[in-house]
């Protein structure tokens, strides 16, 4: 038995324009999109020096998770559990044709007048790939050979992989084989177990020590590594957790942090409301806090993201990737 989307969900994937390929698929980022316009560039861009036009967002597993949570704006309402039985898709054939796909749907760019058309033809070769677009990416079996093949077939400059740190094991493997990407992030929505189970809402059983064992592993990866929080007002921003938060910053001992405020977009906005948001000036005051419980420096932030940057000062790696 081979894994496969839903008719339903491929309809409901697609009208949100995404392209997919099997079990996989690619969306443009909204920033892909202003860049191309001369409108701004991804905070990742401005803190790590990623090029925002040419970033290929994308999943190997694009409606299969572990974790059902409250902020995610994917169409949650079709995740699905994760079956090892079943075969998957190999790393070659997913990349090659989510490019294909990539490369349909931003030709309709072309007849924009305002896209700049140089900067359009350079995008339709990425060469910056972020494993995380939805679905859980570490569930996938072949993850090794994708990265692989990321960086040594398609020249990657630089692969970022996102996780919800509910597979320790894929991480440990990552680093085992060698594979490790160039940036590794894990997702935190939580200070405590009590409140993990109540914004991510996991499928399975011991999820609370499956998380706090993927920040052990981060602890020592030869690889940049970024635990990103999302900041749900009125969920999880009070200073009586802070504490909590610091004690999970130094069992994984990242060299940055990004403190990103929850959007209240798609899907997400069936489980919050808009109050739920943080401002601006919110983020920095969260990121700044921060600090005084950790060995952190706050280095950076984007308002148009509703983000902040805290670097590590024991950190090994520059603010700008190095490639």
């Amino acid at each position: 038995m081979v894994l496969k989307l839903s008719e339903t969900a491929k309809k409901k994937l697609l009208h949100a324009q995404y392209g997919l390929f099997g079990h996989s698929a690619v969306q443009i980022c909204s920033w892909t999109k202003k860049s191309l316009i001369d409108k701004g560039v991804c905070y990742k861009e401005k803190f790590y020096g990623v090029d925002s036009h040419k970033c290929m967002q994308f999943t190997p597993l694009s409606l299969w998770c572990t974790n059902n949570c409250v902020f995610c704006w994917r169409p949650a309402s079709y995740l699905n559990n994760f079956d090892e039985k079943k075969m998957v898709d190999n790393p070659e054939n997913i990349v090659e044709n989510l490019i294909v796909e990539r490369k349909k749907l931003m030709r309709g760019f072309g007849g924009n007048d305002k896209v700049d058309k140089e900067k359009l033809n350079d995008a339709y070769v990425p060469n910056h790939f972020a494993i995380s677009l939805s679905g859980e990416p570490t569930l996938y079996p072949k993850l090794c050979r994708l990265i692989e093949y990321l960086k040594n077939e398609k020249k990657a400059r630089t692969v970022f992989l996102v996780t919800n740190g509910q597979v320790p094991d894929a991480l440990e493997k990552l680093d085992r084989d060698k594979c490790l990407p160039t940036q590794l992030y894990i997702s935190v929505s939580a200070p405590n177990e009590e409140k993990y189970i109540e914004i991510s809402r996991p499928k399975q059983k011991g999820a609370w020590r499956l998380f706090g064992k993927s920040l052990d592993v981060m602890n020592g990866l030869k690889c940049r590594t970024v635990l990103r929080m999302t900041m749900i007002n009125g969920l999880n921003t009070g200073e009586e957790y802070f504490e909590d938060y610091a004690k999970l910053i130094k069992r994984a001992n990242p060299d940055f942090i990004e403190v990103k405020s929850y959007m209240h977009i798609g899907e997400s906005q069936k489980q919050l409301g808009k109050e739920n948001q943080c401002d601006f000036g919110q983020v920095r005051e969260i990121g700044k806090k921060l600090c005084e419980y950790v060995d952190f420096d706050y280095c950076d932030d984007a308002a148009n993201s509703r983000i902040c940057l805290l670097k590590n000062r024991e950190g090994r790696y520059g603010k700008i990737i190095e490639v």
